[in-house]
C-alpha cells in the first residue's frame, strides 16, 4: 500500500471516526435500557474485544436466548462499534436475543484478511461458548451494516464451507460486494451522494492493497458463484446508495441460488440510513431486522 494512502486512511479514520459514532438523535432509542458487560475473544489474528447486549428483563423461562453477532461499518477503516448502539441495545431488548457488538481490527493497520479471520473467529467462539455465557450458540444470527455487512458475508460462506457452525440468518444492510469494480461505474440516483468516489477508493486500498485479493469472494461476495448452502438472509438495500446495485444483485443472486432471501428497498435514502435518518425508514429498517431475527431464531 503506497504511503500516501495509508496517510489518507488515517486521516479519514480521525476524521471520521467521531462523525460516524454520531446518531440521529431520534434514533438512540433513549427508553430503552442498557444491560452490557465486555468480552475479550482470543482469535488467530490477535484478541478482540466485544460488547454484550443482554435482554433489560431476565428470561421468563429456563431456555438460553439466542445470539445476534453485529458487524459495524466505517470502510474497514473506521474502528467505532459504538456507532451501532442503538441498534444493539434494540434489537437485545425487542428480539429477546443477546447482541454481540464486535470491536473487530481496522486498516490500514490491520489489512485483510485480519478483519475477515477475527470477524469469523468471534463468531465460531461465540457458537461453541453458549452455556458457560448465559445463551444459545445453536440459535445464532450474524449481521452487519456497510462494511461490516461484508463480514456478515465473509463469516457465512466460511462457516458453510468448514462446516463448523450454521448460522440461522444473516442480515446485510447496505454492503460493499464488489471490491473489483471502479467506484466511479457505481451510480447513485442523487447528485451528492454519502459515498464519493475517491473516498471508496480509500477504503479499498487500505483494507485490500494488493489488487489480486479484491476478487476473492471473502472481500467481494458478490463475483462468487457458488452461493448455494448460505444460511437465509435479510438484504437491506438504500434507493440513492452507490452501493445499491450490487446489493440488490446479491439478494437476486443468493435467491437463485435455493437460499431463503428477503429483500427490501428502502426508499428515498442514502447509505448509512440506519444511522442518520430519515428517521422514519431507519426505524422501519431496524424494526424488520427485529421481526426476521425473531423470527429465524424461534424455538
Amino acid at each position: 500500500m503506497p504511503f500516501s494512502s495509508r496517510i489518507q486512511a488515517r486521516g479519514i479514520q480521525l476524521l471520521l471516526g467521531r462523525v460516524m459514532a454520531r446518531v440521529h438523535k431520534d434514533l438512540r432509542f433513549a427508553d430503552v435500557p442498557k444491560r452490557t458487560e465486555a468480552l475479550r475473544v482470543e482469535t488467530g489474528a490477535g484478541p478482540v474485544t466485544c460488547t454484550v447486549y443482554r435482554p433489560p428483563a431476565p428470561a421468563t423461562t429456563a431456555a438460553l436466548a439466542p445470539v445476534y453477532v453485529n458487524f459495524h461499518g466505517g470502510g474497514f477503516v473506521v474502528g467505532r462499534p459504538e456507532q451501532d448502539d442503538h441498534i444493539c441495545r434494540y434489537i437485545a431488548a425487542t428480539a429477546d436475543c443477546v447482541v454481540i457488538n464486535v470491536d473487530y481490527a481496522v486498516a490500514p493497520q490491520r489489512p485483510y484478511p485480519v478483519p475477515v479471520t477475527q470477524a469469523y473467529d468471534v463468531t465460531a467462539w461465540i457458537a461453541d461458548n453458549g452455556p458457560a455465557n448465559d445463551w444459545d450458540g445453536s440459535r445464532l444470527a450474524v449481521g452487519g451494516h456497510s462494511a461490516g455487512a461484508n463480514l456478515t458475508a465473509a463469516v457465512c460462506r466460511l462457516a458453510r464451507d468448514r462446516g463448523t457452525f450454521t448460522p440461522r440468518l444473516q442480515i446485510i444492510d447496505s454492503a460493499p460486494l464488489d471490491q473489483v469494480a471502479d467506484p466511479a461505474t457505481k451510480q447513485s440516483l442523487i447528485d451528492k451522494p454519502l459515498l464519493s468516489p475517491q473516498l471508496m477508493r480509500i477504503f479499498t486500498d487500505a483494507y485490500v492493497p494488493d489488487p489480486v485479493d479484491r476478487a476473492d469472494p471473502l472481500v467481494s461476495p458478490g463475483l462468487a458463484d457458488d452461493l448455494a448452502g448460505l444460511p437465509p438472509a435479510l438484504v437491506i438495500t438504500a434507493e440513492n446508495d452507490r452501493l445499491r446495485d450490487e446489493g440488490d444483485a446479491y439478494a437476486k443472486a443468493l435467491d437463485a441460488a435455493g437460499v431463503t432471501v428477503t429483500h427490501r428497498v428502502f426508499e428515498g435514502v442514502d447509505h448509512y440510513f440506519t444511522h442518520t435518518g430519515p428517521v422514519p425508514a431507519a426505524k422501519e429498517a431496524i424494526e424488520l431486522m427485529v421481526t426476521t431475527l425473531r423470527t429465524a431464531l424461534g424455538e
